[in-house]
């Protein structure tokens, strides 16, 4: 799979880069900026736990032949090092049965240092487009 912005409005409102989701696993990218950056000038908790929080997700995805979306039934996450510069995150697919898949993820840095650790579980949910008014913007959870 080529490299990608993913189609969910806060991911590419934050510059999130796609490589690959196939075969539970999965590693998106991006390259922080001010924007993303907490008072210390390193990556925000929030960001570090949304880009573990998707990588799982999408791995857990790419495992159901049915194209179901996923939404995060419980998440943990152990913040390592700093996070600066450009960021990998990476996600596998340990378990999964019909309902729910339970994912593994990291976040790496250029240089292959560990940032953050995580592990998840997502329950498959059918997408169904949400109700809204004409014209109002598509909000997806986690992917």
């Amino acid at each position: 799979m080529t490299q990608r912005q993913l189609t969910i409005p806060f991911l590419a409102d934050l510059g999130v880069l796609c490589n690959f989701m196939e075969n539970g696993r999965s590693e998106i990218e991006l390259d922080l900026q001010k924007r993303h950056q907490n008072s210390w000038d390193m990556a925000h908790g929030g960001v570090t736990m949304t880009l573990l929080d998707v990588a799982m997700a999408i791995a857990g995805r790419s495992l159901d032949a049915e194209g179901r979306g996923v939404v995060t039934i419980e998440m943990k996450t152990s913040f390592m090092a700093p996070g600066r510069g450009k960021v990998f995150a990476r996600g596998l697919a340990v378990h999964r049965t019909s309902t729910m898949v339970f994912c593994e993820g990291e976040i790496v840095d250029a240089e292959g240092k560990i940032v953050a650790k995580a592990s998840g579980t997502f329950k498959y949910i059918k997408r169904v487009p949400p109700k809204r008014e004409s014209g109002a913007a598509d909000s997806g959870a986690d992917g």
